[in-house]
């Protein structure tokens, strides 16, 4: 019994760090876009949006180790760099982000204040809590995050049960890889590495009598509890989504559309305060970016607090810039970026999840290396649609919807196991 209680606790404080309201942005307009075959788009955001993050966590539960744990044995070298890459691009992309909504979902609707005033004054407010790690934003994540469920589960029931309204027109002609690509912008993979570290030090913590195997249990329990709760607010605002043919207009964007969802389910007043609760809530994520970059680059140079506060700084410098510019923009933005680095997260996650016979140093190597080269053509693809790189995507499967490197990642894993066995 105690243990079960412990396992829903540690779920639902990790649902809460990955319960990002940045991201509540992104299943709405999936569903929108995808219309009818919204099911189909479902499919392919859970796999990146809740199953690979799953696999991350559960991965921890194995390792019970750190984030550089995870590349370790491709190289140590290689784990930090990817290590650092990982954080910079927390610092460059999803923690200004949280800015842009807070401004288009919870000031431009009410104010004619400049996106540049909501980021300077939001940054600069994240970085003197950051700065004095106080404990407000642990108290704001604790009582936000539930209250943010509810109306989002009131918004989803009203449409399925009560308002379902009309269904929208389809836009994507391969739902499924859209909303498998589409789940790169929650960074709920990243945020597994990033999350996963700071679950297992928690339950070494506090339960230091636990032996490994009840650890395991522990972090992979916890694990399941925060990812079934992401699958439900997920699949619940994606159909949702679907639902909103004829009140909104195809060109919506993605913040508009969910203030218009809240609006016509909950009423001006629900969409008011889900307005507000989300703003806040985006600023919880920016502050355990800002802390957790910070905290990382700290250990890294031997327990420097300068090292912690020139990150903190640096980070809201960043997010002042970056945070000014639309959301659609930002999000626009990231794809090249996400392109190149989820094929080699999704790798390693995965490697380190399979059996041990078949994750030997050398299939870490190969295997890794083969998503990075075959994820080259898909990042130059989107960031220059119109150069030569159009011909290399045309002999490789799945290329030109993003994919080119799935396919030969998943033949070398087979390769190189088959060769150790044939060595053997």
């Amino acid at each position: 019994m105690k243990r079960t209680k412990t396992v829903f606790v540690y779920g639902f404080a990790v649902f809460a760090a990955f319960f990002g309201a940045g991201n509540l942005i992104l299943p709405p307009y999936l569903g929108f876009k995808s219309g009818p075959d919204w099911w189909l788009s479902a499919l392919g955001f859970f796999l990146t949006a809740t199953i690979i993050p799953l696999g991350a966590l559960m991965a921890y539960s194995r390792l019970q180790g750190t984030m550089l744990d995870f590349g370790n044995k491709v190289s140590s070298r290689f784990s930090l760099v990817l290590c650092i890459l990982i954080y910079l691009i927390a610092l460059l992309l999803p923690c200004p982000r949280t800015a842009a909504v807070t401004h288009e979902m919870a000031v431009a609707p009410f104010t004619d204040s400049s996106p540049l005033l909501t980021s300077t004054i939001y940054f600069t407010l994240a970085a003197v809590i950051s700065l004095n790690r106080g404990r407000v934003m642990d108290l704001l994540g604790k009582y936000l995050t539930p209250i943010i469920g509810l109306i989002l589960l009131a918004i989803i029931a009203i449409k399925l049960f009560f308002d379902p309204g009309a269904a929208a027109v389809g836009h994507f002609k391969q739902p499924l890889i859209s909303g498998f690509l589409e789940g790169y912008q929650t960074y709920d993979a990243l945020a597994g590495l990033l999350m996963g570290g700071v679950l297992v030090i928690t339950i070494q913590n506090s339960r230091k009598g636990a032996d490994f195997a009840e650890k395991k249990r522990l972090i992979a329990g916890s694990s399941l509890v925060a990812m079934s709760g992401l699958f439900l607010i997920y699949a619940g605002m994606i159909y949702a989504g679907s639902r909103m043919g004829g009140t909104a207009d195809d060109a919506i964007e993605r913040t508009s559309l969910l203030r218009l969802l809240a609006e016509t389910t909950l009423g001006q007043t629900g969409s008011l305060f889900l307005s507000m609760l989300v703003g806040l809530a985006c600023f919880t994520t920016a502050v355990g970016i800002l802390v957790g970059s910070g905290d990382f680059f700290k250990g890294l140079l031997k327990g420097s607090e300068r090292a912690y506060r020139i990150t903190v700084i640096t980070g809201a410098i960043i997010g002042i810039l970056v945070g000014q510019l639309n959301v659609s923009y930002i999000i626009k933005v990231a794809i090249p970026v996400l392109m190149f680095i989820y094929p080699i997260v999704i790798t390693l996650i995965l490697l380190n999840v399979v059996p041990g016979k078949w994750a030997s140093s050398l299939a870490f190597q190969i295997v890794v290396l083969t998503a990075f080269v075959f994820s080259i053509p898909d990042f130059l693809g989107f960031l220059l649609p119109d150069s030569s790189v159009a011909d290399i995507q045309n002999y490789l499967p799945f290329a030109k919807e993003g994919l080119g490197w799935l396919l030969p990642t998943v033949i070398s894993f087979f390769a190189v196991n088959f060769y150790l066995k044939a060595r053997n």
